[in-house]
């Protein structure tokens, strides 16, 4: 075996541009899909990510723009949520409605405790907010429905906020507990704090109190709800979703004149029809990305394969000599076989090796990039790589392709004759 490595490395010497384009063809082929692969597995990762911040099965109604003339009415009015929204959603669909709630949001106000300071808007909301909007509490409590009975002043904090508030420089969420039971002032109303939460990395961090308290504060001369946030059960399908907006939306457009088939005046964000909506986009995109890995790994066998032939054609008087001397059959095909598969798998653990490297150097910088949509902030890649089974797969892939590459003619040229070979130019 030591033989036959030192001879393939001496002819490997002698023909350096064809075993380094030999090599380049393996390496890109690896190269791309590991990459291809790496930078789908981020977006996707991304995507999963930004879901996972809600529960899929919850709907929020936001106010919209009528886009059809009713009664009488014109186009073009807008619509915000009402109160009779709020009992309609919670009375008229129990059969697929749990828990029901609203979203009312102040303006910015100044929260200070002592000396310190920061400004936020208040988002007063009920008991279910925290399980449709997956809100991790750190210390103390989230609003309960005793807040909502009592219109209870309370403040629960995002630990940012509560960092800043203490005046504290570490970032050990340990401390702020002692925030809890404090009264804080927005403005000059004292607001007592029951928790602390975890602020989403991504996210733009809220100030949350009792819905009651704030809609009686700040919103007592209006019939506003805000928005609407309730979870729900038993739709599994889009269908289902589909046929349940359709009546939810009607009852909702009845409250307000409005067309029943106007699908501007309220706008319906499902979250189950988005997760289902985004596995369908990212079993397209992991789809679309096997198949462009694959051709290009294609490519780099077609090359294999074309230099594996070119490689016999210009050894064949070679082959006749060997032979002429003795050389058995099967000693000119492992000859051959072995050539190809040793430069294979070098340079395929090349391209997964710089694969590898290139979807580290994409987690490293676009893996840590966000971008501020305006309402929150979001991150295009999420750790943007591949797994070793793949990596070692598609290297196996192609040492596989490129030895039955190098058995076609390896076969032929183990076969001719001596004096054919001889004469061969």
């Amino acid at each position: 075996m030591r033989d036959i490595i030192s001879e393939i490395w001496q002819t490997a010497r002698r023909n350096k541009l064809r075993t380094t384009l030999t090599g380049f063809a393996v390496a890109w082929g690896i190269f791309m899909i590991i990459v291809l692969l790496g930078a789908g597995n981020g977006l996707i990762n991304a995507n999963i990510k930004g879901s996972s911040r809600f529960l899929s099965s919850s709907m929020v109604v936001y106010g919209g723009e009528t886009s059809k003339p009713y009664q009488g009415l014109k186009e073009g009015r807008w619509i915000t949520p009402q109160t009779r929204d709020l009992e309609v959603t919670a009375s008229g669909f129990k059969d697929h409605i749990d828990d029901v709630g609203a979203l009312f949001l102040t303006n910015s106000f100044n929260i200070s405790h002592g000396q310190k300071y920061v400004s936020k808007g208040i988002s007063g909301v009920y008991p279910n907010h925290p399980k449709i909007n997956k809100v991790q509490m750190v210390h103390g409590r989230f609003i309960n429905d005793i807040d909502i009975r009592d219109s209870r002043k309370v403040l629960v904090l995002g630990n940012k906020d509560a960092k800043e508030l203490l005046g504290l420089t570490t970032d050990d969420i340990a401390p702020l507990a002692q925030l809890i039971g404090r009264y804080v002032k927005v403005d000059n109303i004292a607001f007592k704090v029951v928790g602390v939460y975890k602020e989403n990395e991504n996210g733009s961090a809220q100030v949350f109190s009792s819905y009651t308290a704030i809609k009686r504060i700040y919103g007592a001369n209006t019939d506003d709800v805000g928005r609407i946030e309730f979870n729900f059960h038993g739709l599994t399908t889009e269908k289902a979703n589909n046929d349940f907006e359709r009546e939810y939306r009607q009852r909702l457009n009845a409250n307000h004149q409005v067309h029943p088939e106007d699908d501007g005046a309220f706008w319906l964000w499902n979250r189950f029809k988005q997760n289902l909506q985004m596995e369908t986009g990212i079993g397209i995109i992991r789809t679309a990305l096997w198949i462009v890995g694959l051709f290009t790994l294609l490519s780099g066998i077609v090359g294999v394969s074309n230099i594996m032939l070119i490689t016999v054609k210009e050894r064949t008087h070679e082959f006749g000599i060997r032979k002429a001397i003795g050389a058995k059959p099967w000693g000119i095909l492992k000859l051959i076989i072995t050539e190809s598969v040793i430069i294979t798998t070098f340079f395929g653990y090349i391209g997964m090796v710089l694969g590898v490297m290139a979807n580290e150097y994409m987690d490293a910088t676009l893996g840590h990039n966000t971008i501020d949509t305006g309402l929150f902030k979001t991150t295009l890649f999420v750790d943007p790589t591949v797994g070793l089974d793949v990596c070692f797969e598609a290297t196996m892939v192609m040492v596989i392709a490129g030895t039955i590459a190098g058995l076609v003619p390896a076969f032929k040229a183990s076969r001719i004759r001596p004096i054919e070979a001889l004469r061969a130019d």
